[in-house]
C-alpha cells in the first residue's frame, strides 16, 4: 500500500481503525495483568517485577498496572464489573469513575452503564450518588430518591468533611447579585416594620402558582389537539412549552446540585411511549445528566425486557 497515494479521507479513515485496533487490544492486555500478578507469571519470564512485564510488553504505565490491580480486588465481589474489567471491553480509566460508588447490589446497573457512557457522565454520575448518599445520611434515614429522579431537590450541599458554614448577610447579599436599588427598596420596607420574608414568600408562591398554572394550560391545549385525528404530534418541542421550561427552570439544568447550562430538553415520560410534551414531564439537562438520564432510561427498558422473558419461560 502507497501511503502517499492515499487521500485524505482514506488516511484519516486508516488512523482510525488502527488507533482503535490499538485501544482495544491495550485494554484487553491491562486486563490480564491481575491474572499474571497471581500466578507470577512475570517471574518466571525474567522480569523482575509486574510493573516491568507491563511497561515492556505494551508500554503500560505503574500507575496504571497499579489502577487495574486495586479494581480487581475492588470488583472481586462484584462479577459483571469484574468481567468487564479482566476482558478489557471497558477500559480502566472508566471503571475507576464508578468504583467508589459500587456496591454487589448496583453492579449490574454500573456495567451496562459503563459500556455506554463517556467518562465525563460516569465521574457525573458518581459524584451525584455521593451526594445523594450524603444528604441521606445528614437527614438521619429520610433518604431522597435519586437525583436524577428528584429533579425538586433543593439542598446546597457542603463538601465534605467542610465545617458549618454560617453566611454573613453581606455575602448573601453579594451571592444574590441585587442591585443598589433593589437593596435600597427591601431596606426601606423593613425599615417601615415590613416583614421581608412573608413578602418575598408570597412573591414566590405567585410566582410557582402562576407557572404552574400555565404550564396545566399549556397541557390540557397539547391534550385537546391530540385528539383531532388529523393532527399528528411532532417529535418537536413546541415553543411554548420551551419559553415555559426557561421560565421555571431559568437556563442551568434541573439537577438541583449542578450548575451547568441546560443543553438538552428531555422527556422524563418517554416521548416514544405518551406521544406528548407536557410541560410537567420535561426538565432541562446539561450534557452528562441527560446521557445518564437515557442511559438509566435503557437500564430499565432492559429489565423489563428480561422480567418479561423470565414470564414467558415459566408459562411454557
Amino acid at each position: 500500500m502507497n501511503i502517499q497515494s492515499l487521500s485524505d479521507k482514506d488516511l484519516y479513515f486508516l488512523c482510525k481503525k488502527y488507533g482503535d485496533q490499538a485501544l482495544e487490544w491495550r485494554r484487553k492486555f491491562i486486563g490480564l495483568l491481575p491474572e499474571v500478578n497471581q500466578r507470577r507469571l512475570f517471574e518466571k519470564h525474567g522480569f523482575p517485577s509486574i510493573f516491568e512485564f507491563a511497561a515492556k510488553m505494551a508500554g503500560v504505565s505503574e500507575n496504571q498496572v497499579r489502577l487495574v490491580l486495586n479494581l480487581e480486588k475492588k470488583f472481586s465481589d462484584k462479577k459483571d464489573l469484574h468481567q468487564l474489567l479482566i476482558s478489557g471491553e471497558v477500559g480502566i480509566n472508566k471503571l475507576a469513575k464508578i468504583a467508589s460508588i459500587a456496591t454487589p447490589e448496583n453492579q449490574d446497573t454500573l456495567a451496562r452503564q459503563t459500556k455506554i457512557l463517556p467518562c465525563k457522565a460516569l465521574e457525573t454520575l458518581a459524584r451525584d450518588k455521593r451526594m445523594s448518599e450524603f444528604v441521606s445520611a445528614a437527614q438521619c434515614g429520610n433518604s431522597d430518591q435519586s437525583l436524577h429522579v428528584n429533579l425538586s431537590l433543593k439542598q446546597n450541599l457542603p463538601e465534605v468533611n467542610s465545617q458549618p458554614k454560617f453566611e454573613t448577610f453581606e455575602s448573601v447579599i453579594e451571592k444574590l447579585k441585587l442591585s443598589p436599588e433593589i437593596q435600597k427598596r427591601l431596606l426601606g420596607l423593613q425599615q417601615k416594620g415590613i416583614d421581608l420574608n412573608q413578602l418575598l414568600k408570597e412573591f414566590l408562591d405567585e410566582r410557582e402558582e402562576k407557572i404552574e398554572n400555565e404550564k396545566a394550560e399549556i397541557a390540557d391545549q397539547l391534550e385537546e389537539k391530540s385528539k383531532n385525528p388529523d393532527s399528528k404530534t411532532s417529535r418537536s418541542i413546541p415553543a411554548s412549552v420551551k419559553r415555559i421550561i426557561q421560565k421555571e427552570h431559568g437556563t442551568k439544568c434541573a439537577i438541583s446540585t449542578c450548575q451547568k447550562p441546560s443543553e438538552h430538553l428531555h422527556h422524563t415520560l418517554r416521548f416514544a411511549m405518551s406521544q406528548s410534551h407536557d410541560p410537567h414531564y420535561i426538565a432541562p439537562l446539561c450534557r452528562q445528566h441527560h446521557l445518564i438520564a437515557h442511559s438509566i432510561d435503557r437500564n430499565f427498558q432492559s429489565h423489563i425486557a428480561r422480567s418479561d422473558q423470565k414470564v414467558a419461560i415459566n408459562q411454557e
